[in-house]
């Protein structure tokens, strides 16, 4: 493999001008003379891009511009030591040493894993020191090729911190928008601090070279997390509930120690800061090596199904707002008000036939008309979201084009129909459809990103050859070969929906009560949800239409299992430990707010008595809610959203009735054959 440094990429004591621009110019013209650029202007533009995202200047007098770039074809490194010092932006002043890092665009990870050991080294004072006393380009290059040698490895500084594992544990994220230099030297750092405190901290890098996730018994133990990143965290659930410090990556290279200080105080402060969410961090598998099949589907419908949510409930609450202003009349002339009034000329509810406005008031009809198109634009892409995220869970960023373009198809997003007076639309395929294009996007991409391609085209493959190849092929398998058989079963699910009545419809109930209750926000569970709020897009619907009777089901079954617990800890408080019992009073509101992930921590700890009791609970509830014919057009809030509710009666006597008794078979099974806890001091 080529030298990543040679001498003739090192300048002591040089001038390299009186600005930042100028010295990365000077940087790159070193790459140039040395014979390693390939386009020296393209290495420029793509080092000052990286340097527009944020300064790169680090304390301590040392400066890493950086960047991947298709200006070079090999890992490049160039050092000089600035005489006079340049400000490139840190806190402490400018910078006396400066490297200039250019990654290969695509370059391969024993390249980016090479440029990681170096950014780690930076954060050393004995490697900078060396760099400062270096008298020859010969004696820089021993120095870095010292730090990148392959034999080195991290196993010494872990047995160093080994014996502060029985004191306190932390976890820690680092990551950056290019993931070659500040991710790893936050991590670094880190570690370092975390080892001055006498403290154990594992860290995930999320960057370039790839990333090992955290597993998820490190995290459980762990006391606190630290996220020091400039972009998104993957998979940011592991964490729910641990007390959390946030900030750039730069924070912990400039002042680790108090990052690690203020993680021990978080960890102590019950009112600190916490990821959100109520799993915990250990029952969420993250991608490895080791991850099962079983596992790896769960994650990736998973991520699909967490980023589709927010669309599905703030779309459809705001429908429900709109009906709650505007009456449900309101799904006729909303888009008159919407292009011919405003605040200033309101709309006559009276002569729209708006006979439900709020108060007859035209500013509510005019609001109505106006959050019911928020709502309905909102739902319009969460067909294309759950594709979108379901391709990203399996090829990373490249596959997120190419799912939401085949979720596109799968909602008929243009309404796609033929020309004739009566006219036939494009089979939409709707969730169906989402889940099968999101996971065929997500292997294609995945499976392209895996070519062997020239140098000159790895800068093309993220941006243009994989989404524009997986777009062609997933888009037509979608619409040649899967659209007509997905579009027909999804016909025979609503058909079948249509013709429900009765007891069928009491049973369906039932079916997804059990699927509500038994993984509690799991595959499963979604399943179930997706299939009821995919319904809910209908809002035009009359309010008895089977659509909205089916939401109301899995909404009021999805509301029992923590409620259930919850009571069942106050009506026999012995058969659960202290731990159980905080969780109970949490699960009061968890489980009105229809956050059903609320019982998990007691299917946990008990399963073999706990879910089939709160299945049966569902169960009832589910098959009540269709009994009562209650219906609901918010698919999301709980008791929150009763002003959307038809049948308020029946939906709060449903779930009276599946909380009671989902709670008395807990106590039942628990009572038939108590657990050994010690509940005065667990």
């Amino acid at each position: 493999m080529t030298d990543l440094i040679t001498p003739a990429l090192v300048r002591l004591d040089a001038d390299l001008g009186s600005d930042k621009h100028d010295t990365i110019r000077a940087l790159a013209a070193v790459v140039a003379d040395a014979g390693r650029a390939t386009d020296v202007e393209q290495l420029v533009d793509d080092a000052f891009a990286r340097e527009a995202k944020s300064a790169t200047g680090l304390k301590d007098g040392i400066a890493i511009p950086h960047c991947r770039t298709t200006g070079v074809e090999v890992p490049t490194l160039v050092f000089a030591r600035l005489a006079p010092p340049v400000d490139f932006g840190a806190k402490d002043g400018p910078a006396d040493l400066a490297f200039l890092i250019a990654a290969p665009a695509g370059g391969d990870n024993t390249h980016l894993q090479i440029l990681t050991k170096l950014a780690r080294a930076l954060v050393r004072p004995d490697f900078t020191d060396g760099l400062r006393a270096a008298n020859t380009a010969d004696e820089v290059v021993a120095l870095v090729a010292g730090v990148v040698a392959p034999e080195e490895a991290p196993a010494p500084a872990q047995a160093e911190k080994a014996p502060a594992a029985a004191a306190r544990r932390l976890v820690a994220v680092t990551a950056c928008p290019t993931g070659i230099a500040h991710t790893y030297m936050a991590a670094e750092a880190l570690e370092a601090a975390a080892q001055r405190a006498g403290v154990t901290i594992d860290v995930e890098t999320q960057g370039s070279a790839g990333s090992t996730p955290l597993k998820p018994e490190t995290i459980a133990a762990a006391d606190a997390v630290i996220f020091a990143v400039d972009v998104g965290v993957r998979d940011r659930s592991r964490f729910a509930g641990k007390p959390v410090v946030s900030s750039g990556v730069k924070r912990p290279i400039d002042d680790g120690d108090a990052m690690i200080a203020e993680a021990l105080r978080y960890a102590d402060d019950p009112g600190a800061p916490r990821v959100e969410g109520t799993a915990s961090a250990g029952e969420t598998s993250s991608s490895g090596a080791a991850e099962s099949w079983g596992g790896r589907t769960r994650r990736v419908l998973m991520t699909g199904v967490s980023y589709m949510i927010p669309f599905v409930a703030a779309g459809g609450l705001m429908i429900a707002l709109g009906f709650l202003l505007g009456g449900y009349e309101i799904v006729g002339p909303y888009g008159d008000i919407a292009v011919n009034n405003t605040l200033f000329d309101l709309p006559d509810p009276s002569a729209l036939g708006l006979d439900h406005a709020l108060f007859g008031s035209g500013l509510a009809a005019y609001l109505g008309a106006l959050f019911f198109i928020i709502g309905k634009t909102a739902f319009m892409f969460f067909i294309p979201a759950l594709a979108g995220y379901i391709a990203y869970a399996i090829a990373d960023r490249p596959g997120i084009a190419p799912g939401f373009i085949v979720g596109g198809l799968a909602a008929n997003i243009f309404n796609v129909q033929t020309s004739a007076a009566d006219p036939v639309a494009l089979p939409a395929t709707g969730f169906l459809g989402a889940i099968v294009g999101g996971v065929l996007a997500g292997l294609v991409a995945h499976w392209i990103a895996g070519w062997k391609v020239p140098a000159w085209a790895r800068g093309l493959m993220p941006v243009l050859v994989i989404p524009l190849l997986t777009s062609v092929i997933a888009g037509l398998a979608m619409i040649v070969v899967f659209g007509k058989p997905i579009g027909w079963l999804m016909d025979q699910l609503n058909n079948g929906l249509s013709d429900m009545s009765g007891s069928y419809a009491i049973l369906l109930g039932v079916v997804l009560g059990l699927m509500m209750a038994f993984d509690m926000g799991g595959p499963l569970n979604k399943v179930a949800y997706s299939f009821a709020a995919a319904g809910v897009g209908g809002a035009s619907l009359a309010s008895d239409a089977p659509e909205l009777k089916i939401m109301a089901a899995v909404m009021l079954a999805g509301m029992v299992p923590p409620i259930a617990l919850a009571l069942a800890t106050v009506v026999r408080p012995q058969l659960f430990t202290v731990p159980e019992r905080e969780n109970g009073k949490a699960g009061w509101l968890l489980g009105a707010s229809f956050i059903t992930e609320g019982a998990i921590p007691f299917a946990a700890a008990d399963p073999l008595r706990v879910i089939p009791a709160i299945m049966l609970g569902s169960a009832v509830t589910g098959g009540l809610s269709e009994a009562f014919g209650v219906s609901v057009r918010a698919p999301h809030g709980g008791i929150f959203v009763l002003f959307a509710v038809d049948g308020v009666l029946g939906f709060l006597v449903a779930l009276a009735a599946g909380v009671v008794v989902g709670a008395a078979a807990v106590v039942g099974l628990k009572s038939f054959r108590p657990r050994e806890v010690e509940v005065a001091t667990v």
